[in-house]
């Protein structure tokens, strides 16, 4: 062994002596992995010495190096995979650093399914290069320096089949492990949500690849489910209690940010939204998203179902959403209402086309339905929205109209057409965000517009309930949230950290409802919720949330709201609650993928008000 030991370091020296070149090449080669590593994290905005644990660079460095291996093993040249697998890298950094300022967190597998939704608003963001991208820029360039002067580009030189093949079977077995078995539950590893780029760029994306369908829940059966449906039976309605018109209207980024005590505007951005009172049941909707993801809160509303139990930042409108899945606006026209989905916008947004058609409107409408759109900045405006709200809801005898509004979409960067700077923000927030101004000015034209929208229900003769509500906070920038938390974001608490997840909403009736104060809900209960009080029969499903409800007032990816007011995270709740929780997923799984025939009468009424 010793001989061995000494004959391979004797012909490795001579090699080194005789081949310089190549090992020089060889290195610059194998130093690629980590150049990618650190200039991916730079636009991550991470610092590898500090931000990660070994294992997460461990990890990252795995998939950096099959990256190279295979574009090697692929092109058959150093200089070419070297050169090509760093500007990849680079490329992906450069989309995941965008996603980052845009949205608070980083790039995942959803994303690039829903590149038509990016593609739609692109426009409205600012692309100026900051001293990430400069950085990253740096280091890409003094890589592709060494590898065009220290890797000499040769004909094509194959890998040895033997050790071709043994690469290919290494690589494959990781992926496989990673990917197809139960390696990382095993050791506890998941998607980083709350500060999405403490894993690593590319191990966050691919753990969230791993987790990218929805998982059976543990101890589920038909059994189970059927036990549970006679536990919660369907329950009827109440047709004198049943408005002429339901308008349920999500206000993108319709963000109250007055819930944080540091915001100190100088003047009320939403006035009208807080003398809110008369026939009103108003408070905070604890939404399972944040900066962005619109289209999973319209699910949850619309559904009952909850992002908690999908994949990390998968949009079900892409993914899971079939044929005739049960839904409020499913069970408004079984009984006999007639049934809208409007957004001011593309229609390529989100799959939002097919996914109403799934989810039984009978109608839809996007921007180009708008007669001479009155436009703040680039997009319709509410008061263009609310218009033809008033249209519809004249038009039909009874109509349940859900609207997606657009004015507020980020980002905020844009010129001010039709908006005035109307609130002004101390020193250090706008230093933090200098858009969060136009954020604040845009609330306050969203205020007027809702003003308007009640006021013409007021005077409209028809019993008509609106339900109104934010989907998500706005995308201002982590230095902003930092400021208006007064620490760095990781050391938030779970209720700091929901806090960035509360939006106002209210349900407000043109006709004497109990008003109630300091509501707290989820978007997945909301929906019951509506049926609730429109006097709508409830499926056996929408009896379940409506106790779990009673439990469990809030339910998000990120933290629970108790009844007693207790934020907590799942690892926190009692063994009652997680019976709750357990019993949520087994319903929610059914009826979202696993629906069979014996249980279809937990999730819809077929039979219309008399």
């Amino acid at each position: 062994m010793s001989a061995l030991l000494n004959d391979s370091s004797k012909w490795l020296v001579r090699d080194l002596r005789n081949n310089p070149g190549r090992w020089v090449s060889r290195l610059v080669f194998l130093l690629g992995p980590w150049v990618c590593l650190w200039m991916v994290e730079i636009l991550n905005e991470n610092d590898v010495f500090e931000d990660l644990a070994a294992w997460q660079v461990l990890m990252n460095m795995v998939f950096y190096y099959c990256i190279f291996i295979a574009l090697r093993l692929i092109s058959g040249r150093n200089r070419r995979a070297a050169a090509l697998g760093a500007a990849v890298c680079f490329l992906f950094g450069l989309v995941n650093h965008y996603v980052l300022r845009f949205r608070g967190r980083i790039l995942f597998p959803a994303d690039i399914t829903g590149w038509r939704t990016a593609a739609n608003v692109a426009k409205g963001f600012d692309y100026s290069i900051d001293l990430y991208i400069t950085q990253a820029a740096i280091l890409l360039t003094a890589y592709l320096f060494l590898v065009l002067y220290c890797v000499p580009q040769k004909k094509r030189a194959r890998v040895p089949l033997p050790a071709a093949l043994l690469l290919w079977t290494v690589m494959g077995s990781y992926c496989y492990a990673f990917f197809c078995t139960g390696m990382l539950p095993a050791l506890d590893i998941y998607t980083q949500q709350w500060v999405t780029q403490r894993n690593g760029f590319l191990l966050n994306f691919s753990i969230a690849l791993r987790y990218s369908s929805v998982e059976r829940p543990e101890g589920y059966s038909r059994d189970a489910v059927l036990e549970l449906m006679e536990e919660y039976p369907a329950l009827p309605g109440d047709p004198d209690r049943a408005p002429v018109n339901i308008v349920a209207i999500m206000n993108e980024s319709f963000g109250d940010l007055t819930i944080f005590e540091g915001l100190n505007p100088s003047e009320d951005p939403t006035p009208f939204l807080h003398s809110l009172e008369e026939n009103t049941i108003k408070g905070w909707m604890y939404s399972s998203v944040t900066g962005g993801g619109t289209a999973t809160v319209e699910f949850e509303y619309l559904t009952g179902f909850t992002s908690l139990f999908q994949p990390p930042h998968t949009v079900a409108y892409q993914l899971y959403v079939e044929e005739g899945m049960p839904s409020l606006a499913a069970l408004a026209k079984s009984q006999g209402y007639a049934t809208t989905a409007f957004h001011p916008y593309k229609s390529s947004g989100w799959n939002r086309v097919l996914a109403y058609q799934y989810l039984d409107f009978d109608r839809q409408m996007y921007q180009e339905d708008v007669p001479n759109p009155y436009m703040i900045r680039s997009y319709i405006s509410d008061q263009s929205d609310y218009e033809m709200i008033y249209r519809s809801t004249e038009a039909e005898e009874s109509s349940f109209f859900f609207n997606v509004t657009m004015q507020n979409h980020s980002g905020y960067a844009q010129g001010w057409r039709n908006l005035q700077r109307t609130i002004q923000l101390p020193e250090n927030l706008k230093a933090a965000d200098r858009t969060a101004e136009q954020f604040l000015a845009l609330m306050r034209e969203s205020d007027k517009a809702l003003e308007e929208l009640i006021t013409y229900y007021s005077q409209c003769d028809e019993p008509t309930l609106v339900v109104f509500f934010g989907d998500h906070q706005p995308p201002l920038t982590n230095a902003f949230y930092e400021e208006l938390f007064g620490k760095k974001l990781s050391e938030r608490t779970t209720e700091e950290v929901m806090r960035q997840y509360a939006v106002p909403f209210f349900i407000w009736a043109n006709y004497d409802i109990e008003e109630r104060r300091d509501v707290v809900v989820s978007p997945n209960y909301l929906g019951a919720l509506t049926a609730q009080m429109a006097g709508l029969p409830l499926t056996g499903y929408m009896n379940f949330l409506l106790q779990m409800y009673e439990e469990l007032p809030a339910v998000t990816p990120v933290g629970f709201v108790t009844a007693e007011g207790q934020f907590l995270s799942k690892a926190e709740l009692d063994e009652a609650q997680q019976d709750w929780l357990w019993r949520y997923e087994v319903l929610n799984y059914c009826g979202m993928v696993g629906l069979f025939d014996e249980a279809r009468s937990m999730f819809y009424v077929e039979e219309q008000l008399e």
